[in-house]
């Protein structure tokens, strides 16, 4: 795995930090390989990773796609950006959205263009409180990606979308909970430490109940009530089986303190 994605697994929770700061995280094919090897090794069953935090080296979380990685003059081949997106970010969102675990993002300075849709695919963000997010794709004449346009009206409507994806401007993160794109601003110097109890302590509930919630959650977009209502069922119906549920009802009526297993 390359030095620009590091990974570290204690007490049931995975710390992947995007690691090229000089760069402001920004990536480019070798980091995105490196990511895509972390997970892997997240999603192991071997490791018993619960609780997945993301975050970034330095003085910002991620600016997007690093565009030195990309040929783009006149008498180069036109790179395929599309080609850029299914190959790399498109399986990075899908897969951030997939994985059963709760997934937290402590967005620590900057997340600019795909960056900011990396947190976006997130489960919950925290953002440091000199933490901004920029939607820069209108600047070099694209089109928000990595899910950018599927996100960002969902969380704060079409014409806030509209707005960041149109003229690009810095979100703070002030801004940003108080419009309902992040969960939660946290003092700079506190950020780490408070992501980090946060993930813990998810790592300990019942987890595999967490990976059911955000499946229905995330399906709920595109449902129907009715579809909806089917799922809750369905998946009720499998949480009701599961040895964790067990154990919340046992502990509940013994008054004493759950031992969840994720299972």
């Amino acid at each position: 795995m390359s030095d620009s994605i590091l990974l570290t697994i204690d007490a049931h929770v995975a710390t992947i930090t995007l690691n090229r700061p000089d760069k402001l995280n920004s990536f480019n094919a070798i980091m995105h390989q490196a990511l895509s090897e972390a997970l892997d090794t997240v999603e192991n069953p071997t490791n018993a990773v619960r609780a997945l935090l993301i975050t970034g080296a330095g003085r910002g979380f991620c600016a997007g796609q690093d565009l030195s990685d990309r040929n783009v003059a006149e008498d180069a081949d036109t790179p395929d950006l599309g080609a850029s997106l299914d190959t790399y970010y498109n399986p990075l969102i899908l897969r951030l959205q997939n994985l059963p675990m709760p997934v937290v993002c402590a967005v620590n300075g900057v997340a600019a263009g795909a960056g900011a849709n990396i947190a976006l695919a997130c489960d919950l963000i925290l953002a440091a409180r000199s933490a901004s997010f920029v939607q820069a794709f209108c600047k070099l004449g694209l089109v928000p990606d990595s899910g950018g346009t599927w996100f960002l009206p969902r969380a704060v409507g079409t014409q806030r979308a509209m707005g960041l994806s149109l003229l690009g401007d810095k979100l703070s993160a002030e801004q940003a909970m108080q419009w309902g794109l992040i969960w939660q601003v946290i003092d700079d110097e506190k950020l780490y430490e408070e992501a980090k109890a946060l993930v813990l302590h998810l790592a300990e509930q019942p987890t595999a109940g967490l990976a059911r919630i955000k499946r229905a959650i995330y399906a709920a977009a595109d449902n129907t009530l009715k579809e909806q209502l089917n799922l809750e069922r369905d998946l009720q119906r499998e949480a009701g089986k599961s040895e964790d549920y067990r154990e919340g009802v046992s502990a509940f009526i013994d008054k004493r303190r759950p031992n969840f297993k994720g299972r």
